[in-house]
């Protein structure tokens, strides 16, 4: 009796071990280094265990038949398979793809600043547009002091890397803006006509941009604006040059937000001495009106509207002749009509589509002369962006922009002009293999309707993380930007101005921390050239190059409160265009351009700070006394401007800045006479800055339910 019942315990506590299947091997990466720590076990069961040290794992099992293997680890794709658990299953090699997370995979770098506040690697914030000292307000200014840029200070637009400040275009919601810059008298700047804060996000690029923008030669500056508003808010400004009044109403799901502002810098001017003889400065009246409403629970709808009316007059005065001088008096009317909608079609891909309307109309006074230009254009787009895999984006879609444009002078029965219509289509895939390596391929087509053909320009870039916080990136581009108005209006047969744009970028962020290094090369084709010096025969036989190293440092951690940043560009270029004899340095460009820009915090005096120092090395310019073309060199241009900021209550805001604070006597060139005067020399006059500063005094006022809100992110 007792030996049977030993016979039957053994018997039971053997069944278990018989049933049981050892389950062994190594869990490694793509490469076959071992994954240490991953989780191996059975679906839908209690039994598994973990890869060690050496990817190494071991297991036994009483489950029977097919079962499903899964293997789990962070930052790697779940990985699962079949086995037949009829016998022991050793050896086996689990091999872990990697998973590519949109947030911390490796982004494109090269050529471009991002400034976004929900930009996920962003090294230029929004609100730094709207705060640098000597910017006020316009983001031109402000992005004049990244590398890549240098200083044009008798236009006041973005010129980037050797290009003229044509060669950059703005894009609203990816809708272009045909002219988005006020207008200004002959050698004094202008300003941009968007203001910063109406913007949630700035990309600017400053080469090798993505094939979805075209028309664009040097540069392309994507402004994306705001969503809906939160607040109901009412913003009063009372400037020492004008005065404006803001209004934002805000909804469940939308929100309305509208502004009027008064310019009026003639009492100003009254005050400082100017080197313009101004009958009447400039006085403007400007509005704009925005409109958001969220449509279901991923739609965006969004119109914003924008007008502009400004005149002036002043008297341009003979070089050799002081006492002889032309009235010049200049009227411009702008209007800028856009509206957007995107949302999401699916779980994997999205739609945007939008459509624009400019009109910038010119009346100009020219002596007896009287002189009309007018621009109108409509663009409208469609955009669609998906997943084609996790390792796989694709963006593609199609726009047409359409121009009219005429030209006339009373004198004359002939109005100059073109009817241009320019269909384009686009695509390019982010193309993942880790989340260390993307590719972006693509291209885009043009078929323009005055030359009657069609254009393929392929774009590409590469980027590879170095390690945690570095990263390298290549670009290659081809760009193309129809004639400006001046000569295109002449001739509708020349062709698009083309240049090609090779960049290596270099950039490491990090503790709050960002350097950036970055070289290019550009070379331009089929540039505007007189033939023989006539300006009346145009041909597209110019051409020329640029290259260029640039440096880039911020840092907001090393000092307390404070936040700066420093930026070099070195500058080699030559074009041989328009009427130059031979390829030289154009007379906007400058070798060395410098700047810092540094703001600081005081929270117990309830202010903030800003300074920013600009040097630009001498631009060369044409002297016909000397022998050689653009052979002369102006001084170096050297700026110090500030600006202070302070909340005497939380709603209110007193705001001070003043550029070339020492009063710098800036020269940017010399304009000549057409003549020999009496001892065979032609005579010249300095251009200058139309002020040696210029000082700005406001009172910004907010009116809500919430007292604790103010203007400082707007100023």
């Amino acid at each position: 009796m007792i030996k049977n019942i030993l016979i039957l315990c053994l018997a039971i506590l053997t069944v278990p071990v018989a049933g049981q299947v050892t389950l062994s091997g190594i869990v490694t990466d793509a490469k076959g280094e071992p994954v240490p720590g991953a989780n191996v076990l059975l679906l839908d069961t209690y039994d598994g265990t973990t890869s060690g040290n050496d990817g190494k794992f071991s297991f036994t099992t009483t489950e029977q038949g097919i079962q499903t293997l899964l293997v789990r680890f962070i930052g790697f794709k779940e990985f699962r398979q079949a086995i037949d658990l009829s016998k022991p299953q050793v050896g086996l090699v689990i091999i872990l793809k990697e998973e590519i997370n949109q947030l911390e995979a490796v982004t494109i770098t090269a050529g471009a600043f991002a400034a976004s506040d929900e930009s996920r690697r962003t090294i230029f914030k929004a609100l730094d547009i709207a705060t640098t000292a000597g910017a006020t307000a316009d983001i031109a200014g402000a992005l004049n002091t990244l590398p890549g840029t240098q200083k044009v200070g008798e236009s006041g637009r973005l010129f980037v890397r050797g290009g003229d400040g044509n060669e950059a275009r703005t894009f609203i919601d990816g809708m272009v803006v045909l002219d988005a810059y006020g207008p200004a008298a002959s050698n004094t700047p202008s300003r941009g006509r968007f203001l910063p804060f109406m913007f949630k996000g700035t990309s600017f690029s400053t080469g090798g941009y993505s094939a979805e923008y075209g028309q664009a030669l040097s540069s392309a500056l994507v402004l994306d604006s705001k969503d809906e508003e939160q607040l109901t808010r009412t913003d009063i400004g009372v400037l020492s040059v004008g005065a404006d009044v803001a209004h934002t109403h805000a909804w469940e799901k939308a929100s309305w937000a509208g502004k009027i502002g008064y310019t009026n810098i003639r009492p100003y001017f009254n005050l400082i001495n100017q080197e313009i003889d101004w009958e009447k400065a400039p006085v403007s009246v400007e509005g704009s009106s925005a409109y958001r409403q969220r449509v279901g629970d991923t739609g965006m709808f969004k119109v914003y509207g924008n007008f502009n009316h400004t005149n002036f007059s002043l008297y341009h005065h003979d070089i050799d002749d002081a006492d002889s001088k032309t009235h010049i008096d200049l009227t411009n009317n702008f209007r800028y009509l856009n509206g957007s909608y995107k949302s999401a079609l699916n779980d994997t891909w999205s739609v945007r589509t939008g459509i624009s309307y400019t009109l910038t109309e010119n009346k100009m006074k020219q002596g007896v002369l009287n002189l009309t230009d007018k621009d109108e254009g409509v663009h409208a787009k469609v955009v669609f962006d998906g997943s084609l895999s996790d390792k796989v984006e694709l963006r593609t879609g199609t726009e047409v922009i359409t121009r009219h444009y005429r030209a006339a002078v009373d004198t004359s029965s002939f109005t100059p002009g073109f009817d241009e219509v320019i269909v384009s289509g686009f695509a390019e895939a982010d193309i993942y293999t880790s989340n260390k390596f993307v590719a972006r391929a693509g291209g885009r087509m043009e078929y323009n309707n005055l030359l009657n053909r069609a254009y393929v320009d392929p774009r590409i870039s590469l980027a590879y993380k170095t390690g945690k916080s570095g990263q390298v990136s290549l670009a290659y581009g081809k760009f193309r930007q129809s004639p400006n108005n001046e000569w295109l209006r002449w001739d509708n047969e020349l062709d698009a101005e083309k240049a090609d744009h090779y960049i290596l970028n270099y950039q490491l962020i990090e503790n709050n921390r960002t350097f950036r290094v970055e070289t290019y090369y550009k070379t331009y084709n089929e540039l505007i050239k007189f033939e023989n010096g006539n300006s009346a025969a145009l041909t597209n036989n110019g051409s020329g190059y640029a290259r260029g190293v640039e440096l880039f440092y911020r840092d907001n951690k090393t000092i307390r409160n404070a936040d700066y940043w420093v930026s070099y560009s070195f500058l080699d270029t030559e074009r041989d265009y328009l009427n130059t004899p031979y390829a030289v340095t154009p007379s906007f460009a400058s070798a060395h351009n410098f700047s810092v820009v540094y703001k600081h915090f005081f929270s117990k005096l309830k202010s903030q700070v800003g300074a920013t120092y600009s040097y630009t090395s001498g631009r060369p310019y044409n002297n016909p006394n000397e022998g050689r073309f653009n052979n002369s060199r102006t001084k170096s241009y050297q700026d110090l401007s500030v600006n202070i900021s302070y909340l005497p209550k939380p709603y209110l805001i007193v705001y001070f800045s003043c550029t070339n604070l020492l009063g710098r006597d800036n020269i940017f060139g010399y304009e000549f006479s057409n003549t020999l005067n009496s001892e065979g020399v032609y005579n010249s006059r300095a251009i200058r800055q139309a002020a040696p500063r210029f000082v700005f005094l406001g009172m910004f006022i907010t009116l809500s339910k919430n007292k604790s809100i103010n203007q400082l992110p707007s100023l």
